[in-house]
């Protein structure tokens, strides 16, 4: 019994698989056994692991470089009873490691979301007697009884159904309810395709089912995929990966440039208290204090962006990744498309007719193929929309703004196609009553129903079902002229595989009648369903979404690749990728793309997988195991994956990816809790939206980056010189606080509020393996530190040479940083265009923090509290027009290097 419940049933008979489970599929386990298995088996639940404890998780956080540099930068500052300075610090500190913990406890609650999936009341057999118990309780063995609306409790092969559809979307992708029965299946058939099995956490949506439970709690296949959640790897990001690396760098050239400044001056004969000073001035002028900060809330930022844009960010770094994203693996129902069946198209009379308009609304027209002014339908094409309306048991509504069916989707598309022509729902079930019906069995793949047409009129039977079936009880069809002629069974068949080919769903509708008189006027079986008239196809689709065309068209002009994984079938597929314009295949080509299936998948081997994964577009029929290998197949080829999907097969996966995107509307609570990002529309262009929206914080972060280290480097360089040359230390450490803290928040953080640039869309992805900072960056961070160094250093000296104090040259000194720091701000609004090219204005936050700080700086120069507290003193007003000149100074030097870069990038670009 133990190996039994790890395995499938679906290819033995009923009577073999009650037999192997030992029970009476009409009694049930009696009270004994079914207390003995409970011990054996344990509950019918999914267990969740336990990770690290609170406390440890919160240690963690504070286990990385940048935050020792913080906390040794907090450490200093408070020795030197800088007490505003190092609670700042400090502060940051803390709000980060908050952050991350909250973040890292969210993660675990993708388990306990998806053990709450099975958490429900079920009706058993037990004993001979009808009983219903918490579905905690089951064991394998026990006899469930299924019903329209019920939750299936644990994996049941199937022991008897009366027209059972379930719905098996959240495990399977499957678009539609599945048609369930009890026949043998091959032992290789793949999971969506096992119409003799219930599995746990799907829904039942029409009729009623019998079967044995061979599989509870984690041995489902739900709690393997619970097992998969958990081995999915939790990655870093491509912005915290260099931000630790940068970090790492950054530890080690401080604490070695600290250690040569402190050994140098002590070498010379300074005091090592002076000498253990200057390595602190040099320690906290190395560290970028506000890097953090500007992190945190550059990426605030975004995540409200983006929230304006139907994307909720759960966590922070995921916004900058969506930037960094290289590939998007797609689900196809209700991302790529409508999530509404809509009929595309209706072959009636001889003739063939386009519907346009997508949903369950009835906006939309009926056209003759080819001739979209010529609204004329033929009788058979109306009797065919009539056959799709009366023989029909859902209905629509309208919820808000959207209409929603009732019922099946299929059914739900036939009466909007007929609320296209015209036909007016309420009115013709009005007046063509029901008398009786035939629901849709597996057994028989069709739907009957009996209409009153009058009191001297014969009964009138409309029928819709698989074609196969249809015209095996056809005896002639109906032509446009309304006459009934020799059935063209060729004619039909060829415009059924058209329509098929096409990957449209498609249903064929045919008429008969009942005499008045006869023993069965008033009643249908299935002996009077023959000798029918044929009345013609209609063929439907879950239709891409038109913005998702044109949001997968402008993510792969950003050279970002989109690719389909679903669990739908191969052909639907390939249709809606091929209308999608999926990999660069164009709309309106008469070649299918490839489709890859998950059968095909299994037979592949990891190291072949990656080439598969990295060639092909399309992937269908694809289990929660596979989709997970394709991801890690991607991300082998070092690509930055974004995964989207709703149903519970996708959890896995979407754990694995950079970034898992899940569905707000029709996702589950498993999907949304092991996602990064949710979409509050479902819709594919608000991935799209996200990408730019992610790829312009990333852009910011970068710009302030380089805005701020020329500052560390120059305040380094700055003390350095002073070491080597033996002079006086031109900056105290608490000047350089004041510099690195107020510039930060007043002057840098401005940046992340800098409006996303034209061409964000047109670049391609960053390649994954680029650093940080490339080496044009890197050079011109070199360059504004070593004028930093210049100006400052250069003014200091001229200064004290001049007569001025030391606490005049040091005020001066100071001001040169903050003002080349604020006119380098502006070059830095665009790291490759001029500031006049964006529009002086464009970012008001930058100008209004540029004021603040020249009026904090006029403060440090002037007030008598500044001057006690960092050792400034007022300064004569002819040195501000030589701080000035600097700033002004290094804004051309830069504009111009800007100037030179762009002109080579042009030429380059000619030449090839």
């Amino acid at each position: 019994m133990e190996t039994l419940i790890k395995k499938h049933l679906h290819h033995v008979s009923v009577d073999e698989a009650v037999q192997l489970l030992d029970v009476d599929s009409q009694k049930g386990l009696d009270e004994f056994e079914i207390e003995a298995r409970q011990k054996r088996f344990g509950p019918n639940t999914i267990p969740t692991q336990t990770g690290s404890g609170p406390l440890k998780r919160l240690l963690l956080q504070f286990h990385q470089p940048l935050v020792y540099i913080l906390i040794a930068a907090g450490t200093i500052t408070g020795l030197l009873q800088e007490w505003v300075d190092s609670g700042v610090i400090f502060g940051v500190v803390l709000v980060n490691a908050l952050i991350g913990y909250l973040q890292e406890s969210k993660a675990a609650k993708a388990l306990e979301a998806l053990a709450n999936t099975v958490t429900t009341d079920a009706t058993v057999v037990r004993a001979g007697e009808t009983r219903n118990v918490p579905s905690t309780e089951l064991v394998p063995g026990d006899i469930v009884l299924l019903q329209s609306g019920d939750k299936v409790p644990a994996d049941l092969r199937l022991i008897e159904t009366r027209d059972l559809q379930i719905d098996e979307s959240a495990l399977t992708g499957e678009s539609v309810p599945v048609e369930k029965h009890s026949q043998v299946y091959q032992p290789n058939t793949p999971l969506a395709e096992r119409q003799n099995m219930a599995y746990s956490s799907t829904l039942v949506t029409y009729g009623q089912g019998r079967g044995v439970i061979f599989a509870t709690g984690s041995h489902t296949e739900v709690g393997r995929i619970s097992e998969l959640i958990s081995e999915a790897d939790i990655l870093q990001t491509p912005l915290t990966r260099k931000v630790t690396w940068f970090s790492q760098v950054l530890l080690v050239v401080i604490l070695i440039l600290a250690a040569i400044t402190f050994g140098i001056g002590v070498i010379r004969g300074e005091s090592a208290y002076v000498m253990f000073m200057a390595a602190v001035a040099l320690a906290v002028g190395a560290i970028p204090e506000g890097l953090p900060a500007a992190v945190t809330i550059t990426l605030a930022i975004g995540v409200a962006r983006m929230a304006r844009r139907r994307a909720i960010i759960r966590r922070l770094p995921a916004v900058e990744t969506l930037g960094s994203t290289t590939i998007i693996c797609s689900d196809k129902t209700g991302t790529l498309t409508e999530n509404q069946m809509t009929v595309r198209a209706i072959w009636a009379g001889g003739e063939q007719y386009d519907v346009t308009g997508v949903g369950y609304a009835a906006s939309g027209t009926i056209h003759v193929s080819g001739n979209e002014s010529n609204h004329d339908l033929n009788v058979a094409a109306r009797e065919c929309l009539l056959a799709g309306l009366l023989c029909n048991d859902s209905r629509l509504v309208k919820k808000e703004a959207r209409w929603e069916v009732q019922g099946d989707p299929t059914e739900g598309a036939l009466l909007t196609s007929a609320a296209k022509a015209g036909l007016d729902n309420d009115e013709l079930i009005t007046g063509i009553p029901r008398i009786d019906v035939i629901p849709f069995e597996s057994e028989y793949q069709y739907m009957a129903t009996l209409h009153e047409m009058g009191t001297e009129s014969p009964g009138r039977i409309y029928v819709k079902g698989a074609m196969e079936v249809i015209l095996s009880k056809c005896t002639s069809a109906l032509n446009a002229s309304g006459e009934c002629v020799p059935l063209p069974l060729e004619k039909i068949q060829h415009e059924f595989d058209q329509l098929a080919t096409q990957g449209l769903r498609v249903l064929a509708f045919a008429r008969g009648e009942i005499e008045r008189g006869t023993p069965d006027t008033n009643r249908l079986s299935h002996a009077n369903v023959s000798n029918l008239t044929f009345l013609g196809l209609q063929g439907m689709i879950d239709p891409p979404r038109a913005e998702a065309i044109a949001a997968v068209k402008a993510c792969q002009t950003a050279g970002v690749r989109v690719k389909m994984i679903t669990g739908d079938h191969a052909l639907t597929a390939a249709a809606i990728a091929q209308q999608v314009g999926l990999d660069g295949m164009a709309t309106q080509s008469d070649i299918p793309p490839k489709v890859v299936s998950g059968k095909e998948l299994t037979k592949i081997s990891d190291r072949d997988l990656i080439s598969v994964a990295e060639t092909s577009a399309v992937f269908a029929r694809v289990t929660p195991e596979e989709k997970l290998r394709l991801v890690r197949a991607l991300q082998a080829q070092k690509q930055i994956v974004a995964m989207t999907g709703d149903g519970v097969n996708d959890a896995p996966a979407l754990k694995q990816a950079d970034i898992g995107v899940a569905m707000g509307v029709g996702g589950t609570e498993v999907a949304k809790e092991a996602a990064d990002m949710v979409l509050t529309d479902d819709n594919f262009a608000s991935i799209e939206a996200a990408v730019e929206e992610g790829r312009g914080v990333f852009d910011n972060l970068t710009k302030f980056i380089v805005w701020t280290l020329p500052t560390n480097l120059g305040e380094g360089l700055v003390i350095l010189a002073a070491v080597f040359l033996g002079v006086t230390l031109p900056i105290l450490p608490v000047q350089i606080l004041w510099i690195n803290m107020t510039t930060a928040v007043l002057l840098g953080l401005m940046l992340a509020f800098e409006p996303k640039e034209e061409d964000i869309m047109q670049r391609p992805p960053r390649d994954p393996g680029t650093p940080l900072l490339t080496s044009e960056l890197i050079g011109r961070i070199f360059l504004v530190g070593t004028l930093l160094l210049l100006g400052a250093f250069g003014l200091f000296e001229w200064a004290l040479l001049s007569g001025s104090s030391i606490e005049e040259a040091r005020t001066i000194a100071v001001n040169v940083f903050v003002m080349v720091e604020l006119f380098y701000l502006f070059n830095c609004r665009s790291l490759t265009r001029s500031m006049f090219q964006l529009g002086l204005f464009s970012n008001l936050w930058v100008v209004g923090g540029a004021a603040i700080m020249i009026v904090l700086q006029l403060l440090y120069t002037y007030a008598p509290s500044m001057n006690r507290l960092f050792h400034s003193t007022p300064i004569g007003w002819n040195w501000w027009g030589w701080i000035i000149s600097v700033g002004v100074t290094a804004y051309c030097v830069v504009g111009f290097e800007k100037w030179i870069r762009r002109r080579q990038t042009s030429l380059t670009s000619k030449e090839n």
